[in-house]
């Protein structure tokens, strides 16, 4: 059944691709942490989720332009082409611990929405159900987890289109159940800015963990086809979909709901859906939920396994972690991505109704870390590329510096507030040791280097 021959396969297509990073977005951030987004920032989160799509939009646009340049690099290849070892071993690291506590947060979400119809039933036990399901999935050969994540990610879109449409029924009056004139809840500066600007600045660290997955494309190009033809189209069309499926949503809740009737314990979608009165509009829309983060989790185990693996080759990692099945899938990845997950289902056992709310929080410190490091390489090796890559980020460097700059004071900014202190001293631990480790796997690195330069010597 195993199969030595360290390679994957190249079994993704550009539809598989694009809706893949929706897949990736498109999950508990969304559906779940935007009544914690609401709550922060008011209908001000509006603008919050308008000026991180602007963020992701030019790193993104950073990311394919040297995707381009150099063909058959993933995002981890460029840190390490502009860096070195050091920075490209600790981004690596960081981001798969990232997509470690994302995929967790998932089937956490997914249980919590499970347990909607069945409230008896404890969370690890709900969640642990949907972590074999969604690991038994990355088993099969990438092009099934194409499939399945392209047709999972479409019903989530399409989910999100009838909602839309539903919400804009209630907003204009054709659909009972808004509560109180939607108009007015945008009115003044005060209904706008509840918590003043500072709450709308406050949400950003939520609204790019909700973002976070767009650079997944960065890691699924090795298993793409044709990547230097398709990659500019489906960054383009990724985002502005992304972008148009967030805002909208969350501007309809805003406007049909009060900011501070949402409730926390359960997705502003499916109480916005429970006002309408429609017979069992709530039930069909919390099955959409699960499937939603099941669809995410799915994405998650990918993008963890192929992350190992990517490291193992670069010498990042160990190289057991290069064995894989006879149909491509990193089998050691993936039982270590398995591992991770059971240790996240033994924290929901011990602390299920605060473990989603503090998991959330660390993957936007290091999404925050992974973005700035995608802008910062290309400033670094955009004089230098070897190819004239037809698509080109307009406005470089200024539009590069200034994602780079504003993504840096938004992950400062968050350091220092309350709310995000124990996500920051985290995040700040996993950073140091990595950091560490990262200069001691350098220095080894050198030592046959240097043996072989004083023998020839």
């Amino acid at each position: 059944m195993e199969h030595s021959r360290p390679s994957l396969q190249k079994g993704l297509l550009p539809r598989h691709v694009q809706l893949m990073a929706l897949g990736g977005m498109i999950g508990t951030g969304i559906f779940k942490g935007s009544a914690d987004t609401i709550h922060i920032a008011g209908p001000s989160v509006v603008l919050t989720y308008l000026l991180g799509g602007a963020l992701l939009f030019l790193i993104m646009a950073a990311l394919a332009e040297m995707a381009l340049a150099y063909p058959g690099e993933n995002v981890q290849h460029l840190i390490r082409r502009a860096f070195g070892f050091r920075w490209s071993f600790l981004v690596g690291w960081l981001y798969w611990a990232n997509w470690t506590l994302v995929t967790v947060v998932e089937l956490l979400a997914a249980g919590s929405f499970l347990r909607y119809w069945m409230p008896s039933v404890p969370l690890w036990l709900l969640a642990l159900g949907c972590a074999l399901l969604i690991i038994v999935l990355n088993l099969f050969p990438v092009r099934y987890y194409g499939e399945t994540e392209f047709w999972l990610a479409g019903l989530k879109v399409a989910a999100l289109v009838v909602f839309i449409l539903l919400g804009a029924g209630m907003w204009f009056g054709v659909i009972e159940g808004a509560n109180g004139d939607p108009w007015a809840r945008y009115a003044t500066y005060d209904t706008w800015f509840p918590h003043g600007v500072g709450g709308m600045i406050s949400a950003l660290l939520v609204v790019v963990f909700s973002y976070g997955g767009a650079e997944l494309i960065g890691v699924a190009v090795t298993e793409m086809k044709d990547a230097d033809r398709v990659l500019p189209r489906v960054i383009k069309t990724t985002i502005w979909r992304v972008i148009g499926f967030y805002v909208l949503p969350i501007a309809i809740i805003c406007g049909i709901m009060p900011w501070n009737a949402v409730s926390a314990e359960n997705s502003p979608f499916v109480q916005v859906l429970e006002a309408t009165g429609i017979s069992g509009a709530a039930h069909v829309m919390n099955a959409i939920l699960l499937i939603a983060v099941l669809s995410a989790a799915n994405t998650g185990v990918y993008a963890t396994s192929r992350l190992l693996f990517s490291m193992a080759e670069q010498g990042e990692a160990s190289r057991r972690l290069l064995r894989t099945t006879r149909h491509g899938v990193p089998l050691y990845g993936m039982g270590m991505v398995a591992l991770c997950i059971a240790a996240g289902v033994v924290g929901a056992y011990l602390a299920p109704g605060r473990i989603i709310g503090e998991l959330m929080t660390i993957p936007g410190f290091t999404v925050l870390i992974v973005w700035m490091m995608i802008g910062a390489a290309q400033l670094k090796l955009r004089p230098n590329y070897d190819t004239n890559p037809f698509f080109r980020v307009k406005g470089f460097p200024y539009t590069t510096s200034i994602a780079v700059v504003s993504l840096g004071a938004i992950w400062v900014s968050f350091l220092f507030q309350r709310e995000h202190r124990i996500g920051s001293v985290l995040c700040l631990m996993i950073l140091a040791i990595l950091a560490m480790y990262g200069s001691i796997k350098e220095k080894q690195r050198r030592l046959p280097e240097q043996n072989i330069d004083e023998q020839s010597a």
